[in-house]
């Protein structure tokens, strides 16, 4: 990967970083969906923005993913706001863009919503989440069941969504697991970059009492995953 958009790239901007031991096993999140993406035709460039790395001008991404993050979007971290403020300037060239779970509550927020804790707790684990009538015809969701699984870790939620937002996903937990903005912006909260190890470490790390139970209930999610190579498609036709 390349370490910045001196060129046109695919910009994976990075929102934080795991924890030290799931790091040392298995890699980061950029390195997570780095791969999900797999050979996807374009140069893919890495921004640490929560490690002080500045923001790529909109003419420099074919497209954008933001990471998920251990912060809260509440916590109003320098760093985030920077992406926060800068995410309208992107729907406002075209430029494809992906929120995942830190990235999707940015993505709400940026465009007027409100983001906060949700109300039912934390949700954490191997879920099933539905798609809405409108996904039928969405193409980050070509090839998604209507009803499939993903893994997902959240305490915030995107609570309302912006004016013109249209819901595409959700679950009893969550009624608004992924939306879609105009025609080339989308959120999921699930993480569609999580692998069945990673999850594992997530749960084994938060899931607490219900740790051994979360852990029988945890499977491959391939449906979730064709998010990623969907939305490199969509960039592919940006470029």
């Amino acid at each position: 990967m390349h370490s910045n958009c001196a060129m046109k790239n695919l910009c994976i901007i990075k929102a934080g970083t795991t924890y030290r031991s799931t790091l040392q096993a298995f890699g980061d999140f950029e390195d997570w969906t780095g791969a999900a993406l797999g050979e996807c035709g374009l140069p893919v460039a890495v921004i640490d923005v929560a490690g002080g790395e500045p923001l790529p001008s909109p003419d420099q991404c074919c497209g954008v993913i933001v990471t998920g993050s251990h912060a809260m979007v509440t916590d109003n971290l320098p760093w985030s706001v920077a992406i926060e403020d800068w995410i309208p300037s992107l729907l406002a060239g075209g430029v494809p863009f992906l929120g995942i779970c830190y990235g999707h509550q940015l993505l709400g927020r940026a465009l007027g919503g409100r983001v906060g804790y949700n109300p039912r707790g934390r949700e954490i684990g191997t879920v099933r989440v539905s798609l809405a009538g409108e996904a039928s015809a969405d193409p980050l969701f070509s090839g998604v069941e209507a009803h499939f699984y993903a893994h997902a870790i959240h305490e915030q939620s995107v609570l309302e969504l912006p004016s013109e937002a249209v819901v595409l996903a959700g679950n009893a937990h969550d009624s608004v697991h992924a939306f879609r903005v105009g025609l080339c912006a989308w959120g999921v909260q699930f993480h569609p970059e999580y692998t069945v190890p990673v999850m594992q470490e997530y749960i084994r790390a938060e899931g607490g009492s219900r740790s051994d139970d979360l852990l029988l209930q945890v499977r491959d999610t391939p449906d979730a995953r064709l998010v990623l190579t969907n939305f490199a498609s969509i960039a592919r036709q940006h470029c």
